[in-house]
C-alpha cells in the first residue's frame, strides 16, 4: 500500500511539474496574442478616425463650392436640350433624345450667341440660360 501511495504521489508531483513547465510558454503566447490584438485595435481606431475625417471633408466640399456645384450635378435629358434649342431657334432636327452632330452644333451656336464657353456641352451655365426656352418659342 505504501508503494502505491508513493507511486501516486510521485505521479502527481511529476504531472504537476510538467504542467508548470508549459505555463510560461502558454503565458508568453497569450501575451503575444494580446499585443497583436492591441496593435490591431490601434490600427482600427486610426482607420476609423481617417474615415471620419474624409466623410467630414466630403460633406464640406459641396458647401465650399456653393450652388454651382449642385447645379453641375443635374443632368438634363437630350430631349429637353433639343426642345430648348429648337424653341430658341438653334436646332431644326428631330427631337429624338440623341445628342449627335446636329445637336452639338446647335449647342455651340447657342453658346456663342449667349457669350458662353463654346464647347458643345450643356453644363450648368449653358443650361441656366437654355432652360428658359423649354416652354417658350422665339419667333
Amino acid at each position: 500500500m505504501r508503494k502505491v501511495v508513493l507511486l501516486l504521489t510521485a505521479g502527481v508531483f511529476a504531472f504537476g511539474m510538467a504542467g508548470c513547465a508549459t505555463a510560461p510558454k502558454q503565458n508568453s503566447e497569450v501575451n503575444g496574442l494580446k499585443n497583436q490584438i492591441s496593435t490591431l485595435e490601434d490600427q482600427l481606431r486610426a482607420r476609423d478616425e481617417e474615415i471620419t475625417t474624409l466623410k467630414d471633408e466630403l460633406n464640406r466640399a459641396p458647401q465650399a463650392q456653393g450652388v454651382a456645384a449642385a447645379e453641375t450635378c443635374v443632368k438634363q435629358s437630350a430631349k429637353s436640350i433639343q426642345t430648348a434649342l429648337n424653341n430658341a431657334g438653334y436646332y431644326n432636327g428631330p427631337i429624338d433624345g440623341r445628342i449627335g452632330k446636329q445637336t452639338r452644333d446647335g449647342i455651340k451656336e447657342f453658346q456663342k450667341a449667349n457669350n458662353l464657353k463654346v464647347d458643345g456641352r450643356v453644363g450648368s451655365k449653358t443650361w441656366a440660360v437654355l432652360k428658359a426656352y423649354l416652354e417658350k418659342k422665339v419667333k
